[in-house]
C-alpha cells in the first residue's frame, strides 16, 4: 500500500483499492455466497418461497446420486450415479487437457524465451494472438467442420491414401480434448514464457559447459525455475476446461457429457436453479481443491501464481 501511495498518490490509490474491493465483493464474493445459500434451499413456486416448505437441507446435493450406471476404471467396472460419472470424467479429462497443453506449451515457451531472436518476438507473439481475435464459438465451429464425417480432415486422409473410409471423429471425448487444448493452450504458454524469461541464461550455458545433457539441464535448472509459471498455467487451463460449456456442447457427442452441460440442463431445462447452484458449487469446490493441490505440488504460493 505504501508503494502505491508513493507512486500514484492518495486519489488514484483510493480509486484502485475501491475498484478492487468492488470486483471482489460484487463480482466474486456476493454471487458465490448467493449460490451457496440457494444450493441448500428447495426449488419452489414463487408463492411458496419463504413458507413452511422453504427450509434448508442437503437434498439438492443428494440429487447428484441418482440413476446408477457403469464406469470403467482401469479394466474394473463399478456402478456409480450418472451425474457422478459425468463429474469424474469432466475432472479427469480437464486434467488430461492440462497435461497435454503443458507438453505442447513447454518447448514453445522455451523457444520464445531463450532461443528466438528478440527482433522476431513481436511477430511471433502476433501470430500466437491471432486465434484469440476470433470468438471461442467460431473456433469451436471450425473444429466441428474439420472433424465432421464429410469434413476436410477425412477428405485429406482419403486423398493421401491413409484411410479407405471416413472416420467418425466426433465421438467420445477426443474432439472435446482437441477443442479445449486448442482454445486454452496459450494460457499455458505465456505463464511459462514469463517464468523462463527471468532465468539467467548463464546458468544454462554453465550446465552445458559442464557436460550436462539437454534433458538434465531442463530437469535440474529450467523446470524448477519455471514452477510458478507451470502452476499458474495448470490452474488456469484446468479451471477453464472444467468450466467450459461451448466446446463440449459443440464438439461433444452423446457419450461425452461435460458437467457444465449437466448444470445447464438442470438450470435451463428443468428450471431448478437451486439444484443447479448445488452442482455448480460442487464444481467450484473441486476446482479450488485443484488450485490448492497444484500449489502444494509445485511448492508455490498464491502470490507466485499471481505474478
Amino acid at each position: 500500500m505504501g508503494d502505491l501511495l508513493k507512486r500514484y498518490g492518495s486519489g488514484l490509490t483510493g480509486a484502485i483499492v475501491l475498484l478492487t474491493l468492488f470486483w471482489l465483493l460484487i463480482l466474486l464474493i456476493l454471487p458465490n455466497l448467493t449460490m451457496f445459500e440457494s444450493s441448500f434451499r428447495p426449488y419452489l413456486p414463487l408463492a411458496e418461497v419463504g413458507g413452511p416448505k422453504d427450509t434448508y437441507s442437503v437434498n439438492n446435493y443428494l440429487r447428484v446420486l441418482g440413476n446408477p450406471v457403469d464406469l470403467n476404471i482401469l479394466w474394473v467396472t463399478v456402478e456409480v450415479p450418472v451425474r457422478i460419472k459425468v463429474f469424474l470424467l469432466t475432472i479427469f479429462y480437464s486434467a488430461v487437457v492440462t497435461a497435454i497443453t503443458f507438453l505442447m506449451a513447454y518447448p514453445l515457451a522455451y523457444y520464445l524465451a531463450k532461443i528466438v531472436s528478440p527482433k522476431s518476438l513481436p511477430t511471433l507473439f502476433l501470430l500466437l494472438f491471432v486465434p484469440l481475435w476470433v470468438s471461442e464459438i467460431l473456433r469451436s465451429f471450425a473444429w466441428f467442420i474439420i472433424l465432421s464425417f464429410k469434413g476436410p480432415l477425412n477428405a485429406l486422409l482419403m486423398q493421401l491414401g491413409i484411410i479407405d473410409v471416413e472416420i467418425r471423429w466426433i465421438a467420445g471425448f477426443s474432439p472435446v480434448i482437441i477443442g479445449l487444448v486448442y482454445t486454452y493452450v496459450l494460457f499455458m504458454v505465456f505463464p511459462l514464457y514469463n517464468s523462463m524469461q527471468s532465468l539467467d541464461s548463464n546458468q544454462i550455458e554453465a550446465a552445458e559447459d559442464l557436460g550436462a545433457p539437454w534433458w538434465r539441464t531442463h530437469w535440474r535448472i529450467i523446470l524448477p525455475h519455471a514452477k510458478p509459471g507451470i502452476a499458474s498455467g495448470a490452474v488456469m487451463v484446468f479451471m477453464l476446461s472444467a468450466g467450459s460449456l461451448l466446446v463440449p456442447s459443440l464438439l461433444g457427442s452423446t457419450t461425452s457429457g461435460w458437467f457444465t452441460q449437466t448444470i445447464q440442463g438442470v438450470m435451463l431445462e428443468e428450471q431448478d436453479w437451486n439444484t443447479g447452484a448445488a452442482f455448480a458449487f460442487m464444481l467450484l469446490i473441486v476446482c479450488t481443491l485443484f488450485v490448492s493441490l497444484a500449489m502444494r505440488v509445485f511448492g508455490v504460493k498464491l502470490s507466485d501464481i499471481a505474478k
